[in-house]
């Protein structure tokens, strides 16, 4: 049987791009404004390092403000929160994505808009790092969540670094309020080098759902970043990604997200899926049109929306054996699925209703599907109080979900 996947994939790319290239290429940058309108690409990433991909997969194009969440994370890993914090947000501005958004403070808004990521570069590596340093940890950085090494594209670069004055601007804006680290001109030349290095969608797939995966790239393995950064990251990004269209997006689509104004959109659903689009035409907030409309189309289909929560928790109990007073006198819980903290609320409950009879019990955690960190604690304790109520304990975990 071949996997139905790659056929829906194909079907979204036509259905979605019946009727033409609607928006526009982002002309202000020379070299983008030669971009082919009729480009259309999507990819998929699982948990599994498994990535479908259809349309113009082959075809790179330059990251743009898609590498912001990444260099975001580069900065929360390298520096640690509160160095970030303080020198940018986490808020919506509810400005274009180039305007000057900051706060009384003098600190930009959040780093998914030019002017904290701007600031989020300056914080890669640690304060006595060099610029050329830092654009080096983020080639390096970016690369990893891509799973392969990512060269610049020094045509766009240099097209780009040539209609830099707004952003050298606000780089001097933010330096004036003490909030941006270095040089500006140094941290607006690197930004830029980091927006021009080029990718294709499965790259942006493999970055999503390294995210998505709590900073393991799913493809090679490796831990890029801690999973508490991607949990920052993934937050920033939901209220923030998609700039003045943010709100309709996590409505419609509810998915953690990035546009560039090259024309591609990245979508992470933790635990789930990475979402990687590409088309170049834009609409008035500066995301691809089409790639927009894709995801829509995939949330709707796929039950990929964030809020749509799936029904676990009442299906935690496989089982309750009592003991047969002519066998071995033993009592067996069996508990099914994933364990986090709903789940085990439930299975703590359903031991609550074990009798005090001192019978020796068995939990059995061979069906568990997996544990979180608070999952595990919780059934660690539901086991020493039910020591404590005089039961011998054997637990049956042939996965070890409760040793990690």
């Amino acid at each position: 049987m071949r996997t139905p996947v790659p056929d829906h994939l194909d079907d979204v790319l036509r259905e979605c791009g019946a009727g033409g290239a609607e928006g526009e290429v982002a002309a202000y940058i020379p070299e983008l404004a030669e971009a082919d309108p009729a480009l259309f690409a999507l990819a998929l990433c699982t948990i599994d390092g498994t990535v479908y991909a259809a349309g113009d997969a082959q075809h790179r194009f330059t990251i743009q403000s898609i590498s912001k969440p990444f260099a975001y994370a580069l900065a929360l890993a390298d520096r640690g929160f509160e160095t970030v914090a303080e020198h940018v947000g986490v808020e919506p501005s509810g400005d274009a994505f180039n305007e000057i958004s900051l706060e009384a403070s003098g600190r930009p808004r959040n780093a998914m808009i030019n002017i904290g990521a701007i600031t989020a570069h300056a914080l890669v590596g640690d304060a006595s790092t060099t610029g050329e340093q830092r654009v080096e940890r983020v080639v390096r950085g970016l690369s990893a969540f891509a799973g392969r090494e990512l060269e610049v594209d020094e045509a766009v670069c240099a097209s780009e670094l040539g209609t830099a004055s707004r952003n050298m601007a606000l780089a001097y804006m933010v330096h004036a309020q003490g909030k941006l680290e270095g040089e500006p001109h140094e941290a607006v030349e690197g930004y830029i080098r980091q927006c021009s290095l080029l990718v294709d969608v499965r790259d942006l797939a493999v970055m999503a759902m390294t995210l998505a995966a709590g900073g393991r790239n799913p493809v090679t393995g490796e831990q890029v970043v801690p999973a508490w950064v991607c949990r920052q990251v993934l937050s920033v990004m939901a209220t923030c990604g998609m700039y003045d269209a943010a709100g309709d997006w996590m409505s419609t689509v509810g998915i953690p997200a990035k546009s560039g104004v090259a024309g591609g959109v990245l979508g992470a659903l933790p635990g789930q899926v990475g979402i990687g689009a590409f088309s170049p035409p834009l609409d008035e907030f500066g995301n691809s049109v089409r790639a927009v409309r894709a995801c829509e189309r995939l949330s709707s289909d796929m039950g990929l929306h964030l809020m749509q929560a799936p029904e676990v928790a009442a299906h935690v109990l496989y089982g309750v054996v009592e003991p047969d007073r002519d066998g071995d006198g033993v009592r067996e819980v069996a508990l099914q699925g994933p364990m986090h903290f709903a789940a085990a609320e439930v299975a703590l409950r359903e031991l609550e209703d074990v009798p005090e009879d001192g019978a020796a019990l068995v939990l059995d955690l061979t069906r568990v599907t997996s544990t979180n960190d608070v999952g595990r604690r919780m059934l660690r304790e539901g086991v020493r109080r039910l020591e404590l109520d005089g039961h011998e304990v054997r637990v049956e975990d042939p996965d070890g979900h409760l040793e990690r």
